[in-house]
């Protein structure tokens, strides 16, 4: 397979994914502030709040396999800085956040997919986490 139309197919799954983990944290009483935050750093697919708490959400939506396990160290890396960005452009230093993944299993396009939500997935990584 073309290794573009490739791209373009995990990348409506990618969008796919994302928009089902946008309605169900909605349904499980989060509030979706923003989708698809990007910095040179890197991107985090969802920012929520859940209460007083900050979410920074990565999705993971594949069609086998174990979604979650491809948020590696350096994954979590990336979301680090890019939460670190978020925060300081809106002087919410002070916030209460935390990382969290939801990974879709999404084997066949008719069926529905298999939703896992993972609070508190990981602590910020890198040296000196958030407070560089």
């Amino acid at each position: 397979m073309n290794l573009i139309f490739r791209a373009l197919l995990g990348r409506m799954l990618g969008n796919r994914g994302e928009t089902a983990a946008a309605r169900f944290l909605k349904k499980r009483g989060m509030r979706v502030l923003r989708r698809g935050f990007r910095t040179p750093r890197g991107e985090i697919d969802l920012i929520a709040r859940d209460g007083d708490t900050l979410v920074f959400v990565e999705v993971k939506t594949r069609r086998r396999g174990e979604p979650a396990e491809a948020v590696t160290v350096e994954k979590q890396r990336r979301l680090t800085l890019a939460a670190l960005e978020f925060l300081k452009r809106h002087n919410l230093l002070e916030q209460r956040s935390r990382f969290d993944v939801v990974a879709i299993l999404w084997p066949d396009d008719d069926a529905e997919p298999t939703i896992e939500h993972y609070r508190n997935a990981f602590e910020a990584q890198g040296r000196g986490q958030m407070f560089r």
